[in-house]
């Protein structure tokens, strides 16, 4: 087993966040952060339109845009560059990047229902 391995957890940790679909309606520049990122504003249909700030920046806004993505809605709020970010934007490490540097973790299938739970 890995050194970089966490703990194990019981099957309840995982149940108990709230990871949906959403798709990204609205991309800019977070001016204000520490380190460079985007603000994204999800649509997540019946729970609304969220805005989350992520390290997203190795994609330009106009491949962002319109792009479904996975988002954990029940984490508190967390103020970063002055932006409430509402959900964390699920996503992996970029190789060779900046540390949190990311990209998008994202459905295969582009028809799944905008709210459908992750399981």
């Amino acid at each position: 087993m890995s050194a970089e391995t966490k703990p194990t957890v019981s099957f309840d940790v995982f149940e108990q966040l709230d990871i949906r679909l959403g798709r990204i309606i609205e991309i800019a520049q977070a001016v204000d952060a520490p380190k460079p990122s985007y603000v994204i504003k999800a649509d997540f249909g019946k729970y609304g339109v969220r805005t989350s700030v992520g390290r997203f920046t190795n994609h330009s806004e106009e491949e962002l845009m319109g792009q479904l993505i996975f988002g954990v809605l029940n984490f508190e709020p967390r103020e970063i560059g002055g932006v409430r970010s509402e959900f964390l934007t699920l996503g992996v490490q970029v190789p060779k990047m900046d540390s949190g540097e990311a990209t998008l973790i994202t459905p295969m299938n582009l028809d799944a229902k905008i709210g459908s739970r992750l399981f």
